[in-house]
């Protein structure tokens, strides 16, 4: 398995054929990412369980489900049942630890991989307590709602400091990063210690998409050899 892994967003691809969408980016995507805004969480909406249902019938990539949503304890069951293979959302979207800890049980019991998401301004330690128990975390480093913002820079110390957490309690824990991410600063987001990197913008509205995930492809892999880094895989999750 790749070190580094590349995650497609299609927020701002043109969803009126799911199989372009796919066949742009399946020969060199580790995973699919799928933004789901409910207009309320975030100042944006865009798809359901529907869509990614969808999406499963069209590719063999894990879907990368990532609920921007106020209430996704409502809505947990019904991804799964559409075939996400990997389920995040918010801290921010929680009541408290008893609604996320249970969130996330629900989610490995299915056999998922469970992940949560922190915005740019709200402190990372706020997700330390949950650490043992999830597969990855999602680090925004744009406020989530929109495609195409620019990269908030300072946002990436997050995933410094997670990685560091995860070390000291021996957890093996994806880092992902989404928001603004394209080629002219993908070094400074894998210098910061990303493990997964969401692309949107930057592949899917270039004059040729393909081109650009070749390169940011080609870029993830050049890195890894570069600083010789091992090859790992996932732990399989546990209920």
């Amino acid at each position: 398995m790749r070190k580094r892994l590349l995650a497609p967003s299609v927020l701002n691809a043109d969803l009126t054929d799911l199989r372009k969408v796919v066949e742009l980016v399946e020969d060199v995507a580790d995973v699919l990412h799928l933004d789901v805004m409910d207009g309320v969480f975030v100042p944006n909406l865009t798809f359901g369980p529907l869509l990614v249902k969808a999406f499963r019938r069209v590719t063999h990539l894990p879907l990368d489900v990532h609920l921007m949503i106020s209430r996704p304890g409502s809505f947990v069951p019904r991804f799964i049942e559409a075939g996400a293979d990997w389920i995040s959302f918010h801290l921010e979207a929680v009541s408290g630890e008893e609604e996320a800890r249970s969130l996330i049980h629900a989610i490995r019991k299915a056999g998922k991989r469970a992940g949560m998401v922190v915005n740019p301004e709200t402190p990372v330690e706020g997700l330390f307590t949950f650490l043992p128990h999830l597969d990855f975390v999602l680090v925004m480093t744009v406020n989530p709602g929109f495609g195409g913002q620019a990269i908030i820079p300072k946002a990436l110390e997050k995933v410094g400091v997670l990685k560091e957490r995860a070390a000291f309690l021996g957890k093996h824990l994806l880092l992902e990063v989404d928001g603004g991410v394209n080629q002219d600063n993908l070094e400074e987001v894998l210098a910061a210690g990303t493990d997964v990197v969401v692309v949107g913008s930057a592949i899917y509205t270039a004059p040729d998409p393909r081109k650009v995930a070749f390169e940011i492809r080609r870029m993830l892999d050049e890195e890894r050899t570069a600083r010789g880094v091992a090859e790992s895989g996932w732990p399989p999750a546990q209920p």
